[in-house]
């Protein structure tokens, strides 16, 4: 994001991560022109904050860990994931960017798609799919083994 846009905030609640996001800041510092800051917050309680006060961004990127490592964690998890999203969606101006990820091998796409496409009827704005990814090539998924497709990243344009 910092070689694309003006500037970037990154938010995580584990002080030791946002560390070490600071010491990649600065060993990339010469190939980025973006002004970085860190907050250490619960992305909840912020995005609910922000997004009340009426803050608006041109792009989102909602990267949250595994909220459903067990099958009986997923309704739980796809009220976590509209809620995540429900409250970008109200920040991003018309014509912004949503990029919302899960890691949860027992959410799958169509879940996924359907928490986004919840909270946007709520709201209610247009989202449109750009592109469906998945994990690189040197994490694949083995075709036999379905709970290696868990890396899954859809990048939306809102209008």
């Amino acid at each position: 994001m910092a070689q694309f846009c003006r500037q970037v905030t990154g938010i995580d609640t584990s002080r030791a991560s946002l560390e070490v996001a600071e010491r990649n800041l600065a060993a990339n510092r010469a190939q980025l022109t973006a002004q970085v800051d860190w907050v250490e917050a619960d992305a909840f309680q912020i995005l609910r904050d922000w997004s009340t006060a009426g803050e608006k961004f041109d792009a989102i990127v909602l990267d949250p860990p595994a909220f459903a490592k067990t099958q009986r964690a997923v309704e739980g998890a796809l009220r976590g994931y509209k809620e995540l999203n429900l409250r970008a969606l109200k920040m991003l101006r018309p014509g912004g960017l949503l990029v919302t990820c899960s890691c949860s091998h027992h959410v799958g796409w169509t879940e996924l798609e359907a928490s986004v496409a919840s909270a946007a009827a709520d709201l209610p704005r247009r989202v449109r799919l750009l592109e469906r990814r998945g994990a690189s090539l040197d994490h694949p998924v083995i075709l036999n083994l379905p709970e290696t497709e868990y890396l899954k990243c859809l990048v939306l344009e809102v209008e």
